[in-house]
C-alpha cells in the first residue's frame, strides 16, 4: 500500500500538477494540505475523474485538508482536533483506508514567534499529541500524514544557523515533535533514509530549488503496529521543479501489508 502526503498550496491554481502526479504516482491514499479553498469548491468531479474519492474539509482563502482513497470512499472518523471548540481553522481530518486510520493534518506555522501565533502553534501540537496518544493506545494500526512546519533536526533544515528564531525549528516544537515520535511513531522518512540531507519544502525565492536550500517539514509517521510493514519511503523530488509548482514535493511510503 502506498500512502502519500502533498502540501498542494492551493489546490484551484495546483490541479492539473496534482492530477500529474497522481496519474504516475498512483498512490492508494492521499493526504493533501493547503487547499486554500472553501468547501464547495473543493474539485471533487475531477478527483473522481482521476480514479479517486476524497473527503475534505475546506476554508476560504486559508488552511484545507482532504484525504483522497483509490477507488474506494474514505471512511471519515473525524475533522478537527478536539480540546477546543472555538478552533475553527480546517487542519485535521482523518478516515479509514484499508483498514488504517490515517489522520491528515496541516500543524500551524506559527510566525512571527514569539507572538500570539507561535502560541496557537503550540497549543494545536498539544492537543495533537494527546490525539495521538489515544491512538497509540488504541492500538489500531495508524498513520499520521501532513505538513508539520517542523524540522525535527539540524539535518533536516539547509543552513540550520538561520532558522534558530524562527517557528518551524524553536526549541520548543523540536521538543514537541520528539514528545510525539516518544509515543511509539516511526518517522518513516528519516528512519529509511538515516544520516541523508533530504527535503520536502523549498521556498520561490533565492532559487531555492536549485540550491537544495529546502527544509523537511512534511512527515509520514507509522504507529506501532505498522513500523513492520515498512519497505520504502521517499520524496517525489522532481514534482518541485515542474511548472507551477506547489512549494512542496509529494512524500510517500510503501507499506507491505500481507501479513496483516
Amino acid at each position: 500500500m502506498r500512502i502519500a502526503t502533498f502540501n498542494v498550496n492551493g489546490i484551484g491554481s495546483r490541479l492539473p500538477a496534482l492530477l500529474q502526479w497522481l496519474d504516475e504516482s498512483q498512490p492508494d491514499a492521499v493526504c493533501l494540505q493547503e487547499l486554500k479553498a472553501p468547501q464547495e469548491k473543493f474539485p471533487e468531479a475531477a478527483i473522481n475523474d482521476a480514479g479517486y474519492h476524497a473527503i475534505w474539509h475546506g476554508q476560504k482563502s486559508w488552511n484545507g485538508v482532504a484525504i483522497l482513497a483509490r477507488g474506494q470512499q474514505p471512511m471519515e472518523t473525524g475533522r478537527g482536533l478536539p480540546g477546543d471548540p472555538d478552533d475553527i481553522q480546517s487542519r485535521y481530518i482523518e478516515a479509514v483506508v484499508n483498514g488504517i486510520i490515517i489522520g491528515g493534518l496541516y500543524l500551524p506555522n506559527g510566525n512571527p514567534a514569539p507572538g500570539p501565533k507561535f502560541d496557537y502553534k503550540l497549543k494545536w501540537f498539544e492537543r495533537f499529541i494527546l490525539h495521538a496518544s489515544r491512538l497509540i493506545e488504541s492500538g489500531a494500526p495508524a498513520v499520521l500524514a501532513g505538513d508539520f512546519n517542523v524540522m525535527p533536526t539540524e539535518l533536516d533544515v539547509y543552513k540550520p544557523e538561520r532558522w534558530l528564531d524562527d517557528a518551524l525549528f524553536r526549541p520548543e516544537v523540536r521538543a514537541a515533535f520528539h514528545r510525539l515520535i516518544e509515543q511509539g511513531w516511526c518517522d518513516s522518512l528519516r528512519v529509511t533514509h538515516p544520516g541523508e540531507v533530504i527535503y520536502t519544502f523549498w521556498d520561490y525565492f533565492r532559487n531555492a530549488y536549485q540550491r537544495n536550500a529546502g527544509l523537511r517539514i512534511d512527515h509520514i509517521l507509522l504507529s506501532p503496529s505498522l513500523t513492520p510493514a515498512l519497505k520504502a519511503a521517499g520524496v517525489d523530488h522532481d514534482v518541485r521543479g515542474r511548472e507551477k509548482p506547489s512549494d512542496h514535493a509529494p512524500v510517500w511510503v510503501e507499506l507491505d501489508l500481507g501479513g496483516r
